[in-house]
């Protein structure tokens, strides 16, 4: 029996040869993706060029994006017969907490209804160089939410319901990180085609490949919502005060330094639902001195909405005194923004289906994190289920 299974297995797919010229070359004075990280300038990034195959099983097809660690490649399993997500991290860069949160996802048992929904690694390799190794990480192909939903907002409604269920370690939770399968294989052919027909510009920087990232075709058919992303995960049974969260999406007790825990992610998730459905963030921080974000902008921009916070709050905040008197009076010197409410949603909302997303959002976007609804609350809330 196992030399008849052996005999059926397919042979691997010969590599393809993808073109070595006829692309559009980068000037050296336009600063091209990963180019602008410090960890690439410093030569820690791996060298990796279209066409090649590492391991002797997996070829990159063309580049899907790049973060201030790592680089993201679209790539053929050469074995498995099948399109793969390649993140390839900088030099000795692996991120022990992400590779144990990978690990515990993969251990989880699959019945469990939040399972589904979070991208987890298919495999975790170390590609060897000259100036130490770079971790990789394999994923199934996906592509981001943000992308898939950019206009129609009941598609909102349906892929939050299944994504809000997933709420458990995350404190880096932004549209960015919520991602869809793809269910529609034909934008990976003609991803792939696109690169042998219209090689991606590119340049060469200190002896370093640099990739112009490809977007994929919008899908005619989207799979379901999933997490992915755990570089900043922790988990969520153990108090914690570091800072955390995109800046646009920090929760008050990450501000205000207060212990926190799970209920930052609600928070994060009530504010990137504001900004997936409206269109717009609802919350910018931006200092008027000039210098981009600040924290004082930020909580000012919160009062304009929720109004002050409750003492008890502030009185847990190791920061708390740089922005408030004892006795919780604001002391910075930016005013606190008027005429603003979680009730200026878009005119599409009228009536009681407004109302419903307003109490769905107030019940995330609360001071104190006792005082959010937890997220088997949320998945209960009329305005997903109405």
């Amino acid at each position: 029996m196992k030399w008849a299974t052996k005999a059926l297995r397919r042979a691997p797919s010969p590599p393809m040869c993808f073109p070595t010229s006829g692309f559009e070359t980068v000037r050296p004075s336009d600063v091209l993706d990963e180019e602008r990280c410090e960890k690439f300038k410093q030569g820690q990034y791996y060298p990796a060029n279209i066409g090649d195959v590492l391991i002797s099983k997996y070829q990159i097809v063309g580049k899907l994006g790049f973060g201030t660690t790592s680089t993201v490649w679209l790539a053929r399993d050469l074995e498995g017969h099948r399109y793969v997500t390649l993140k390839i991290y900088a030099r000795d860069e692996r991120n022990q907490e992400e590779f144990e949160i990978y690990k515990q996802l993969n251990q989880r048992r699959s019945w469990h209804p939040g399972h589904a929904h979070v991208r987890k690694a298919l495999d975790i390799f170390t590609i060897p160089s000259s100036g130490g190794n770079h971790p990789y990480f394999l994923h199934s192909t996906i592509c981001t939410l943000n992308a898939s939903l950019s206009t129609p907002a009941s598609r909102i409604n349906k892929a939050f319901s299944k994504y809000v269920s997933l709420i458990c370690i995350r404190i880096d939770i932004k549209s960015d990180n919520i991602l869809q399968e793809i269910e529609d294989k034909s934008i990976l052919e003609s991803f792939t085609q696109a690169e042998l027909e219209k090689p991606s510009p590119r340049k060469i920087v200190n002896g370093l490949p640099v990739y112009a990232s490809r977007r994929f075709d919008l899908p005619k058919v989207f799979g379901r919502a999933v997490l992915s992303d755990f570089g900043s995960a922790v988990r969520g049974d153990e108090k914690r005060n570091h800072d955390a969260q995109p800046d646009v999406y920090r929760s008050p007790e990450v501000m205000l330094k207060t212990d926190w825990s799970y209920p930052v992610d609600i928070w994060n998730v009530g504010v990137m639902v504001w900004d997936l459905f409206e269109g717009r963030h609802l919350f910018h921080g931006n200092d008027p001195d000039g210098k981009g974000y600040s924290t004082r902008a930020h909580l000012a921009e919160v009062m304009g909405i929720l109004g002050p916070p409750p003492l008890d709050m502030l009185q847990r905040g190791k920061r708390s005194h740089e922005f408030f008197t004892s006795d919780g009076k604001w002391k910075q010197d930016i005013e606190i923004p008027t005429g603003v409410s979680l009730e200026q949603s878009e005119e599409f909302l009228e009536g009681r289906n407004k109302e419903m997303f307003v109490a769905f959002m107030r019940g995330m976007l609360q001071w104190r994190p006792e005082d959010r609804k937890t997220a088997k609350d949320l998945l209960q809330d009329p305005w997903l289920n109405d």
